[in-house]
């Protein structure tokens, strides 16, 4: 890949990976003018995930954002969810974050959680199954973080209904999930984890 396939505009949804980013970054020596700021992003993200235990997504950093540009940053389809970020460039919020639903016409299999109040561990069954980081175009050592947790289907077979169909309800699971049963939630869960993390710019 040439220097100038790397510098191309960044897309809007980071929901793919983007291989290219680690391509040029292996093309030669951290001083190179159009590499510093990659290089800079990744001594400011080498502590955090040092701390992270490897995710099911294997995902490098995505490309920089705009200010005031919104953007994806992950959809979970399952769950209605799309998660979208904007880096704002106002110093006492300098990261706008939401949850919005897919379409009105999606229905969920599966449930979305706020991670605060779960607070997955893999000793109960959790998985870190995405690692998503994206750095300011204005400021590189800022850098939006999402994390998203996953919980696999409890193991136990469904409950029969009266015409012998296995059926999983998602009011039954969230009768389960607000007993703090979440380890027998008949449904998949996920969590989602989102900080700004790294050095605000002067």
């Amino acid at each position: 890949m040439t220097e100038a396939t790397a510098t191309r505009q960044p897309r809007r949804s980071i929901q793919a990976p983007h291989a290219s980013l680690w391509a040029s970054y292996n093309q030669g020596p951290c001083m190179r003018p159009n590499l510093l700021s990659l290089c800079l992003l990744l001594m400011a993200t080498a502590p955090a995930l040092a701390a992270d235990p490897k995710p099911e997504i294997d995902r490098p950093v995505a490309p920089p954002q705009a200010t005031g540009v919104a953007h994806t940053l992950r959809q979970i389809p399952e769950a209605c969810a799309r998660f979208e970020g904007t880096f704002t460039g106002d110093a006492a919020q300098p990261y706008s974050f939401k949850v919005v639903r897919i379409s009105a016409q999606c229905q969920p299999r599966a449930r979305l959680l706020d991670a605060a109040k779960v607070k997955p561990d893999a000793a109960q069954g959790w998985k870190l199954n995405d690692l998503v980081r994206i750095p300011s175009k204005a400021c590189p050592s800022q850098i939006a973080v999402l994390r998203i947790w996953r919980h696999p289907v409890a193991v136990n077979t469904p409950d029969i209904d009266g015409q012998g169909q296995a059926r999983i309800y998602l009011e039954d699971a969230q009768k389960d999930i607000a007993a703090g049963k979440v380890a027998q939630a008949k449904i998949p869960l996920y969590a989602a984890e989102f900080k700004l993390e790294g050095k605000a710019c002067q």
